[in-house]
């Protein structure tokens, strides 16, 4: 049940927001040193995976439209978390990490990078 209304309310819940009808949800500020050490994470994580070896590279090599679309929203959706969670803009953080699991999602359903696909 809540997997069939919750799209649906998080699409209302948006567009209210991008409207202006609803209040989005702000976050306390972050200190400075909070902000470095996550983008020398995400810098770290995203280097490792898209190297040669990575996953977001391998997935990239053997994909196709949707798999490629998949894997630049994955990046995407990190780099915009964390940017979004250094300013503090609680409601569109939220909003890129599920994107990211959207896309998440879709890489896992997809055939396993490395193999070729049956079409």
């Amino acid at each position: 049940m809540f997997a069939l209304i919750g799209p649906i309310v998080l699409v209302t819940g948006l567009m209210d927001l991008w409207r202006g009808e609803a209040e989005a949800l702000r976050l306390p500020p972050v200190d400075g040193w909070f902000v470095a050490v996550e983008a020398v994470i995400l810098t770290a994580a995203l280097w490792s995976n898209w190297r040669r070896s990575g996953l977001l590279r391998r997935q990239w090599d053997a994909g196709n439209g949707p798999r490629r679309a998949a894997v630049a929203g994955v990046t995407g959706s990190v780099v915009a978390f964390a940017v979004l969670l250094a300013l503090g803009a609680g409601t569109w953080m939220m909003a890129a990490w599920l994107l990211g699991g959207l896309c998440g999602i879709i890489l896992l359903l997809s055939d396993p990078a490395g193999r070729p696909s049956d079409s």
